[in-house]
């Protein structure tokens, strides 16, 4: 038997008016259905053998670090703020790289340690001033809850309003309270975490709390929810490569919740994209660390004695490598550094690329696994 949207009871909704009407969650006769309840077992499934192996790492925030990059590439990407992957690490090997869209995707990395730092400070609840905090990394400005009229989403193509958000800072502040109490609340509600998630997403994003940034925010907060609920233990599974592949998909999604009340087509797009991703981030990190042990091999062989395990960790942190940077880090001086690097080039285990008057080194298989979809 296929499963059929649940109908809900909702607010009327007109899209030219703010939604102050938004209702609060859970949503008002929403169940699991049977096709949600095997989805739900396959991305339980899949996410905790991605814990189990982020758990098994000997150094889990070496590989992380470079997988938080590739989502801030992507989350970004959603928002139009596109840089290669490329101009990603190298901006991320700079101190003063001048790339702008690299330098906000740089900021999106920096918020996620923010946001998860505050919330393991808060007693690990996620509240509205970890949402700010979020926010303000991104934007790299003082971004608060929205406190004036007028904000409208509008199609990119015809300029028509496709949605209005609530109005104005103290409705925004009482939607973000009760969302803050059915995220941290696990009494208002007996639905999966997963399934809580999804619903979490759309809220926050129907919310808008924020005059910018609130995507990238939205993305970060799933993260967090996970680590929260002890789903996994690192935030380390990010949606944002599925969401850009079905970009089309997500919006239309959201925009057929607040019109007609269809959530179950909206978990149920969340819970394909977690079982994806899952699978996804696995691989890359298992084929992440046998290239990070076939290096380790082929390095001691080339370098000798003056191999080193701290340059074989910079290589899969900071992809692109320069001599200044190993200077830097205080792991060799120039002469060592450059010998290092060049032998490591002649052995065909780093790329040169010389950009400017620079010559960075690059793992290349590093970021063609990255690149990998």
């Amino acid at each position: 038997m296929v499963a059929r949207p649940v109908k809900i009871i909702f607010m009327a909704y007109t899209k030219n008016t703010a939604y102050n009407d938004l209702p609060a969650l859970p949503p008002e006769g929403f169940a699991e259905t049977p096709e949600i309840l095997r989805h739900l077992a396959k991305a339980s499934r899949f996410l905790g053998e991605l814990n189990g192996l982020c758990a098994s790492l000997p150094d889990p925030q070496l590989l992380i670090n470079t997988i938080i990059l590739q989502e801030s590439k992507d989350s970004s990407a959603i928002e139009n703020i596109v840089t290669t992957q490329d101009e990603l690490y190298r901006a991320a090997t700079e101190d003063g790289s001048t790339n702008h869209a690299a330098k906000e995707v740089l900021s999106y990395r920096e918020a996620l340690y923010a946001g998860f730092k505050k919330m393991k400070a808060q007693q690990n609840l996620l509240l509205t001033s970890t949402l700010v905090e979020i926010v303000q990394t991104i934007k790299q400005n003082q971004s608060g809850i929205r406190n004036t009229p007028g904000t409208a989403l509008k199609s990119a193509i015809t300029g028509e309003i496709i949605y209005t958000p609530p109005c104005c800072e103290d409705v925004v502040r009482d939607k973000l309270t009760a969302l803050e109490q059915f995220i941290n609340n696990p009494e208002l509600s007996a639905l999966d975490p997963l399934v809580k998630m999804a619903l979490i997403h759309y809220q926050f994003e129907a919310i808008h709390p924020f005059a910018d940034g609130n995507g990238r925010t939205g993305r970060i907060v799933n993260a967090l929810y996970l680590v929260q609920q002890e789903l996994l233990a690192q935030p380390v599974l990010y949606l944002s490569a599925h969401i850009v592949k079905y970009k089309t998909e997500y919006y239309q999604l959201l925009r057929g919740v607040t019109e007609k009340g269809n959530w179950t087509d909206w978990v149920m797009y969340i819970l394909t994209a977690l079982i994806e991703t899952a699978q996804l981030t696995t691989r890359k990190i298992r084929d992440m660390l046998l290239l990070k042990d076939s290096h380790e091999k082929q390095m001691k062989e080339v370098l000798g004695a003056s191999f080193s395990y701290e340059l074989l960790q910079l290589m899969f942190t900071l992809p692109y490598l320069k001599i200044e940077l190993l200077e830097k880090k205080g792991m060799a001086h120039r002469q060592t550094a450059s010998t290092w690097l060049k032998k490591l080039a002649e052995a065909a285990i780093l790329k040169p690329q010389k950009i400017g008057r620079t010559t960075y080194y690059v793992n290349f298989r590093l970021m063609e696994l990255l690149g990998d979809r």
